[in-house]
């Protein structure tokens, strides 16, 4: 482990789903403290990759590079054990239960002991960390179903990050959200990446967002990553290009089949 390893390299990893090609050769790095924005189609692979690096499934070629060490991630605890966390669009938040009960969710502070919640000291430190990432949270106590939804993904990535994630891999954090939840997740985004303290993978479908707050750009088509650039090497007008090119190459080929 050194401290100028990528936090992750992600190194000729293919896929297959029986005759089907989820993933062919795909090379992808993410350096320590930066946001990577991986776009692409429904269908291009990205659940794929991000379900690999999760653990949940074993890639069929390919290494997988954490922290400059090689590593094959057994499951889904092998990857957060090595600070690898993912917050899914559902976000997996109990709406009944309070921001703080699920800010600890699976991990409550008991009075050791016995077998009570420290439902003093998991507020404190909800608020605390809440504070920190610049999250307005009117009250920790608050049921999260009474939430908007741009406040529901901040939690669920307040979560995360606390649960001592060095890699943040973020699916579609922006889905179905209006103009000012969406300010409210994109200005968390934005905070996490001045702390440099977690890197982030941000898997989207809207570029123009997705150009406010990453480092890097990846486009992931058939599987594997066609296009990769600074994000000061690029812009919204290159990627909509690269994407209605991608449209009607894909639509001549259906028309010649």
């Amino acid at each position: 482990m050194t401290d100028t390893a990528p936090a992750i390299q992600i190194e000729h990893v293919s896929k297959r789903f029986g005759p089907v090609v989820a993933l062919r050769d795909v090379n992808l790095t993410l350096p320590k403290g930066e946001v990577l924005g991986l776009i692409g189609d429904n269908g291009a692979g990205k659940s794929t990759l991000i379900k690999i690096v999760t653990g949940f499934h074993q890639p069929d070629e390919g290494r997988i590079v954490v922290d400059g060490v090689e590593v094959r991630l057994r499951s889904v605890s092998h990857a957060r054990s090595l600070g690898i966390e993912t917050v899914y669009q559902d976000l997996a938040l109990i709406p009944g239960l309070s921001v703080y009960h699920n800010m600890f969710l699976k991990r409550e502070l008991l009075l050791s002991p016995l077998p009570f919640l420290r439902n003093g000291e998991m507020k404190r430190r909800a608020r605390q960390y809440l504070n920190e990432m610049g999250v307005a949270i009117t009250s920790v106590d608050t049921e999260v179903a009474k939430l908007s939804g741009g406040q529901r993904q901040a939690i669920a990535i307040a979560r995360a990050v606390y649960s001592r994630a060095r890699v943040l891999l973020l699916d579609e954090p922006l889905a179905a959200m209006g103009a000012r939840e969406g300010r409210l997740v994109l200005d968390l985004i934005h905070n996490l990446k001045q702390r440099r303290e977690v890197s982030i993978v941000m898997i989207a479908h809207n570029y123009a967002q997705v150009l406010e707050v990453a480092d890097r750009i990846n486009l992931l088509r058939h599987g594997t990553i066609s296009f990769d650039k600074p994000v000061s090497e690029t812009s919204l007008e290159e990627l909509t290009d690269v994407m209605v090119e991608e449209y009607r190459r894909s639509h001549v080929a259906v028309a010649h089949t």
